[in-house]
């Protein structure tokens, strides 16, 4: 996948990053996301849609939510690794 967004930090500044991954677990969808300017962080943050209908990036408060959401995003990697 090479799709890209630019986000805002909580300066206001954008942020260029590459959506590596986009996966459903559970009730919730989540993306992947690579900082162009820094491969070696990932963010994974819940999307949710706001009340016009627009694509929300959410961060993810709940450690245990997180914690699933990063095991189900290494178990795809697997997944795809095995697979080539």
């Amino acid at each position: 996948m090479d799709d890209r967004i630019v986000l805002l930090d909580e300066n206001g500044k954008e942020e260029e990053f590459e959506v590596a991954a986009t996966f459903g677990l559970d009730d919730f969808n989540y993306a992947v996301l690579f900082p162009i300017n820094d491969e070696n962080e990932a963010y994974i943050l819940r999307m949710e849609y706001d009340d016009n209908n627009e694509l929300v990036l959410v961060g993810i408060e709940d450690d245990e939510e997180l914690n699933d959401a990063i095991l189900a995003y290494e178990s795809i990697l697997k997944e795809n690794i095995e697979q080539k």
